[in-house]
């Protein structure tokens, strides 16, 4: 078992439908899909507002 943080999403089941479809495009699980989403939206809004730093150590 992982001692990651779980979080629980709600969206239409037409978006969790594409999402599938991506990830299996993508040769990923829709939950490394959303996480590669969420990684590379971090990215661009840092490279547009600079890094984000936390208080706390990131994993």
């Amino acid at each position: 078992m992982t001692d990651l943080p779980r979080f629980t999403l709600r969206i239409p089941k037409s978006m969790l439908e594409k999402l599938q479809y991506t990830a299996t495009y993508n040769g990923r699980s829709k939950n490394r899909e959303i996480e590669t989403a969420i990684k590379r939206y971090i990215r661009d809004f840092e490279s547009l507002h600079g890094e984000i730093t936390l208080d706390e150590p990131e994993d």
